[in-house]
């Protein structure tokens, strides 16, 4: 008798090929191998190395720190004594060459975003400011826009390239007049403070390379203060400014 369709060998193995694709591939191993490879948990050697803790870290190859990468404290319209200090590759800067350069980047970037250079002292490698602001970004961008006009400047002067400047500018604010007033007596007297530390005699007269030198010159290398404490407070701190190095007139 002639065999009913779908009932032979070659069928029924094809369906059981086929229930098996449709459950997926069996697992053949055998059931101990489960528990024995969950049941310990493996340790990761660590390095004993490395890591934050004490003494971490490239060492430094100056004695002196560097400016915390912290975002700057707020303000509004203050005055400010900024600091720039420059790499020692960097030439002195109380030569006629660099500082002529650096009158240029005084006279084109005193005034900008609000921002007000009153008073300067260029020493051998650093620079103290006496500065205005509206806010710590006009701050930022003004002296950004300034340390680049200063870094060009120098790097023609010497025909080079790469950084100028050492480190980020510090900027300190000024909280009174009598502060004021210490701040920018410091500023202008930054030469004699420096005499004074290498025990060398006492210049004296004003500091040719300072702005109470060059309140005269076309453009002007500073521009006249704005605000409150370097218009009237500096005023009334107690004695005043003490010329010659500082007057009422080259304050404002």
């Amino acid at each position: 008798m002639p065999k009913a369709p779908g009932r032979g060998r070659g069928t029924g193995a094809a369906s059981i090929g086929q229930l098996t694709d449709l459950r997926g591939p069996r697992n053949v191993r055998r059931p101990s191998y489960a528990r024995i490879m969950s049941a310990i948990q493996q340790e990761l050697p660590l390095p004993k190395w490395g890591g934050r803790r004490k003494g971490a870290g490239r060492k430094r190859k100056s004695s002196r720190k560097n400016v915390p990468h912290r975002p700057r404290k707020k303000f509004r319209r203050g005055a400010l004594h900024v600091t720039c200090r420059l790499r020692r590759e960097v030439w002195e800067l109380r030569t006629h060459r660099c500082f002529r350069a650096l009158k240029r980047s005084f006279a084109r970037g005193c005034e900008r975003f609000g921002f007000r250079l009153v008073h300067f002292s260029v020493q051998r490698n650093h620079i103290h400011m006496i500065v205005e602001a509206p806010d710590q970004v006009a701050l930022g961008r003004a002296m950004k826009g300034l340390e680049v006009r200063m870094a060009r400047a120098l790097n023609k002067v010497m025909n080079r390239r790469g950084p100028v400047f050492a480190d980020r500018y510090h900027a300190h604010l000024l909280l009174s007049p009598r502060e004021t007033h210490q701040a920018i007596r410091y500023v202008l007297e930054n030469w004699a403070v420096h005499a004074a530390r290498e025990n060398r005699p006492a210049p004296r007269g004003i500091d040719p390379y300072c702005s109470a030198s060059w309140t005269d010159h076309l453009p002007p290398l500073v521009a006249q203060p704005g605000y409150w404490m370097l218009c009237v407070g500096i005023k009334l701190a107690k004695g005043g400014l003490d010329p010659p190095t500082g007057c009422f007139g080259a304050v404002g």
